[in-house]
């Protein structure tokens, strides 16, 4: 039986924030598919999906979070397991033709989106008595691993987004734990250094042409700049209170393509217009904002790390989202939490959603 005090210390307000951004790309989903032949499904599919997620949020309090990341690497080798097997028997998923998938009956499953949770989860576990070594950086060396292998079995999908994402979540994490000045420097060489060859070997075409596009989105206005072109021409064309409910041209009318996953936000904007993409921002930063604020009664080292690597992943994949819908970043094909379609990403980030909920459940607990 779970204690009466894990109850009263549910965290409504996370509770409720989270629920307000899934309404609101419901609004949005709803807007681009219903009466659209062959997508009145997505919907429906999105609101299962949420329900979902809503469920394995509430299951996942049932297991103290210092138990969660125990099994971290456990749960992290299953999922560099599943990467080979996409490399091996991978498909394109729904409305993408990309080998990022494994079709398991009807579903089709993304063991990428859960790759940001397990090394978190595994992290938090690895660091949980660590103590820094002074004036030795090899401790960095089974971490890196940690993030660097899946990371390589998700460029070769490719999925260069994703990659990215593991990445940059992987740094708050090792800053947290004092990563020297030093090192950090030495690290920033090394990945300058490596750009070159990151273009030349690692780089698939159509990768470098959204990079340049990014530069230049001119370049090639009906090739790899139309995406970029007419996001922006949707989210401008909002103006401040938008076209107003299912009266955008851009989403309605197929200009912009993907406008139910990565490019939603540029729908949403196109019809509420600036006030609604504010509300949007500010939802995703009180939601940052609040979960970071539990770190400060943080009872040990792995619920912070947690905190800090769940809250890194959300805001990660916000500020690339809404980079690439704006221009302002290449299109690297990331959704934004909550808010697009899809049910690996819908599912991992509620399983992400779960685990802050359990911390702060638990947070009466000595240790």
């Amino acid at each position: 039986m779970l204690d009466q005090r894990f109850f009263a210390n549910i965290d409504w307000t996370l509770c409720l924030l989270v629920l307000l951004i899934s309404s609101l790309g419901l609004i949005a989903l709803s807007s681009v598919t219903v009466g659209s032949p062959g997508r009145e499904d997505y919907l429906i599919q999105q609101i299962y999906r949420i329900i979902a997620g809503v469920g394995v949020a509430i299951l996942t309090q049932f297991i103290n979070y210092r138990l969660w990341a125990r099994f971290g690497f456990i749960m992290h080798m299953l999922v560099i397991i599943l990467l080979i097997l996409v490399l091996l028997y991978g498909t394109g998923g729904p409305g993408s033709p990309v080998q990022r998938w494994l079709h398991v009956g009807p579903f089709f499953f993304q063991p990428s989106e859960f790759s940001k949770f397990t090394l978190v989860l595994a992290l938090a576990h690895h660091f949980r008595d660590f103590e820094k070594p002074k004036g030795n950086w090899l401790w960095m060396i089974w971490p890196f691993a940690l993030m660097a292998i899946p990371v390589v079995l998700i460029i070769k999908q490719p999925d260069l987004g994703t990659a990215l994402l593991l990445i940059i979540v992987f740094l708050p994490i090792i800053f947290l734990m004092g990563i020297s000045l030093k090192t950090i420097i030495i690290m920033g060489i090394i990945s300058l250094a490596s750009l070159p060859v990151i273009w030349i070997f690692v780089l698939k075409t159509y990768q470098k042409g959204r990079i340049l596009t990014f530069l230049n989105p001119e370049r090639d206005p009906l090739g790899s700049g139309y995406h970029i072109i007419q996001s922006k021409i949707a989210i401008g064309s909002g103006r401040v209170f938008g076209k107003g409910f299912g009266e955008g041209t851009q989403g309605q009318l197929n200009f912009l393509p993907a406008h139910h996953t990565d490019f939603i936000f540029s729908v949403f904007s196109e019809e509420w217009g600036f006030v609604g993409a504010i509300l949007v921002l500010v939802l995703f930063l009180i939601l940052a904002l609040w979960s970071l604020a539990e770190v400060l009664n943080s009872k040990n080292r792995v619920s912070a790390i947690l905190i800090t690597g769940i809250v890194a992943i959300i805001i990660t994949h916000v500020l690339i989202n809404i980079g690439m819908a704006t221009g302002l970043m290449p299109v690297v094909g990331v959704p934004l939490p909550f808010f697009s379609y899809g049910g690996s990403s819908m599912i991992s980030m509620m399983f992400g959603i779960g685990l802050l909920l359990n911390i702060r459940m638990r947070r009466f607990e000595k240790r």
